[in-house]
């Protein structure tokens, strides 16, 4: 699914959150898969904490890493 040429995708980085995506998106996991949404915006995991990863449902918020330790809880 490319893009469309005359206008740039757009990306939001919440902090301590997900990477919000105007849709539609393809993600390509690293076993090569496709991971597909034709959502308006969709939310984008970074924590890798999700259930439903790669996108975001919002376990970010029920655990937090502690500052500076770089280890999770």
């Amino acid at each position: 699914m490319p893009n469309e040429a005359d206008r740039p995708r757009r990306l939001s980085v919440e902090p301590g959150g997900p990477v919000l995506v105007e849709g539609p998106v393809e993600i390509v996991r690293e076993d090569g898969t496709l991971a597909r949404s034709d959502r308006f915006m969709v939310a984008v995991c970074t924590c890798r904490r999700s259930r439903a990863y790669p996108w975001c449902d919002t376990s970010h918020r029920r655990r937090s890493r502690p500052p500076g330790n770089g280890s999770t809880s």
